[in-house]
């Protein structure tokens, strides 16, 4: 609960994301000057120079572009454009896309719906309950009063139909393989009132992301953008915009 005690919000990704290229830029400095002080080849050193470039370059990406632990802000306006509603966040993890919703439309009320299993584990650790820290996170960012938070699978969904104005799953839903995702789509659709809207963020595949971190980022693997606006069509979807955003193809549908 430290996020907690000090008001900041923690979203608890691995140090690795933001800065795992560092300990490679200062090894490859090191090894840079120890060449040049000892006169290796022009070969080596290319070599050497690379790593550094890369490295460096990748640090830049992970901590300005990508900064898994700040921020983020809703990739459209047009999402929710009423400011008020019930929301549903699928896979709502620490609370990133839960607080990015939460903040921006300030009249809305929101479910934080994850699984909290094995795969948050994984990318979160468990050195408090996942509900403690996405709670501590609610509260830092004072939206906890507008928040609830529920334990289950997006999968099979515990709510009656028509029962959320909008619904968001940010870096989530591509986790899983595509039974399941076409089942989520599925659920989202059942739970949206009729007019209700998706707003689904995803890992996109891009090349300078892959520079630095292929294939890790990766969360749909070969899905593209082709496959996942059929698929939300095929649940039952009408999509009104999408578009990309650094590290993330958005779509923006509403519910036929």
């Amino acid at each position: 609960m430290l996020a907690l005690a000090i008001g900041s919000i923690d979203y608890g990704y691995p140090w690795w994301l933001s800065y795992g290229h560092l300990p490679i830029l200062i090894a490859g400095l090191a090894i840079g000057f120890l060449g040049y002080a000892r006169k290796w080849s022009r070969a080596a050193m290319l070599f050497v120079g690379v790593l550094i470039l890369w490295s460096g370059a990748a640090l830049l990406i992970d901590r300005f572009v990508i900064n898994v632990n700040g921020r983020v802000s809703l990739p459209t306006q047009s999402f929710l454009a009423t400011g008020a509603g019930r929301v549903l966040d699928m896979g709502a993890g620490t609370g990133r896309s839960s607080i990015m919703v939460l903040e921006s439309r300030p009249q809305a009320t929101l479910v934080c719906l994850d699984l909290f299993g094995q795969s948050f584990d994984q990318h979160f650790g468990r050195s408090e309950t996942p509900q403690q820290r996405l709670l501590a996170n609610l509260k830092a960012a004072g939206v906890d009063q507008r928040a609830t938070i529920a334990t289950a699978d997006m999968r099979k969904l515990p709510f009656e139909p028509a029962a959320f104005d909008a619904v968001v799953s940010a870096y989530a839903i591509d986790h899983l393989n595509r039974q399941g995702t076409d089942q989520s789509l599925a659920e989202a659709a059942r739970v949206l009132k009729p007019g209700g809207e998706l707003l689904l963020m995803i890992i996109a595949n891009e090349k300078w992301a892959k520079f630095a971190f292929d294939p890790l980022l990766s969360h749909g693997g070969p899905r593209g953008a082709a496959w996942w606006t059929t698929h939300v069509q095929q649940a039952g979807f009408q999509i009104m915009e999408q578009g990309t955003r650094p590290l993330t193809f958005y779509l923006l549908a509403r519910r036929l």
